[in-house]
């Protein structure tokens, strides 16, 4: 059983939930999060119904993930978790960036799709992949077998931490992209996976076949690439401070995924209206501290003492 009564959801998101302990100077606290999760409570603060596919244990992490979800609207399909819930230890490098460890649990997750989760799958008008274990062939046969003949948002998002074979990473996604409606790929995926060439990483996944291709490139802004179409959109530029860059990713996929709910862009007018509102939800996310979704309309309500979504 999921922890909501059934009801069908407009995007599903297959992939990762696990707690953040986060250690710096302060103290230790611990935060919910996972690439995947952050997308799906995203997804909900845009005003989409969601449904998430995930690991979570039976234990007081598991809790909390479940009380989070809960809290933001988003329906949860639970994956047994014999390890308990997936967590990760993250601490600042010297030049400011996380570094995480994760525990037995988050490199050996694992998800079962039961016939309820096949059931949210086939009802819905998306289906989102973010922080997936693409190195385990058996994880994306079962993965395959459940989308079906689903419209994918793919983000291969590979940490180095769960990584066991890059190569087998590849491979599996690659498998899993092909035919895919979108797939989100950055200059951090390209320097892990394919030797730095997000170019060529583009290249790549429109020749076996990937709809569109959304390639984010930090500074330099990003792109996206579909049939006879090729938009580019800078950083957008919004009121305030870069406080955090975490969840940026996170919410650039999730406002593709709002955008492609209805359906595809038609034309070049289309595709960059959703990158430039892509563009836009990841810099006001970045505007405030953690991997929660802002919107520049939150971020303005919240100028005038109005706290919301």
């Amino acid at each position: 059983m999921s922890d909501e009564s059934s009801r069908a959801s407009d995007v599903v998101v297959v992939g990762d939930a696990l707690i953040d302990e986060i250690r710096d100077g302060g103290g230790v606290q611990e935060l919910v999060g996972g690439a995947a999760l952050n997308v799906a409570v995203g997804l909900r603060r845009l005003g989409v119904s969601t449904t998430l596919i995930a690991m979570v244990g039976d234990d007081e992490a598991g809790a909390h993930i479940r009380e989070y979800l809960d809290d933001h609207g988003v329906r949860l399909i639970a994956s047994a978790a014999p390890l308990g819930s997936s967590r990760a230890i993250v601490q600042r490098a010297a030049d400011g960036e996380p570094v995480y460890v994760f525990n037995e649990a988050a490199q050996r997750r694992s998800i079962r799709y039961s016939e309820e989760a096949r059931q949210a799958i086939a009802d819905a008008a998306l289906v989102a992949v973010s922080c997936f274990p693409f190195d385990v062939p058996a994880e994306v046969d079962a993965l395959l077998e459940a989308v079906g003949s689903a419209r994918l948002a793919i983000d291969p998002n590979p940490r180095t931490g769960m990584l066991s074979d890059r190569e087998e990473f590849v491979r599996g996604f690659e498998r899993a992209a092909a035919g895919a409606s979108i797939v989100k790929v950055g200059a951090d995926d390209a320097d892990l996976l394919y030797g730095g060439d997000l170019s060529g990483l583009r290249a790549r996944l429109r020749d076996i076949g990937v709809g569109a291709v959304l390639a984010t490139a930090g500074s330099a802004g990003a792109s996206l690439e579909a049939d006879a179409v090729v938009v580019t959109a800078p950083i957008a530029s919004l009121p305030g401070r870069i406080i955090d860059t975490v969840g940026a990713g996170d919410a650039t996929l999730a406002a593709v995924a709002e955008g492609l709910v209805d359906g595809t862009p038609a034309d070049a007018e289309g595709w960059q209206a959703l990158l430039d509102r892509a563009m836009e939800v990841a810099a006001a996310t970045c505007r405030a501290e953690g991997g929660l979704l802002r919107t520049p309309e939150s971020l303005a309500e919240a100028d005038r003492g109005v706290f919301g979504s």
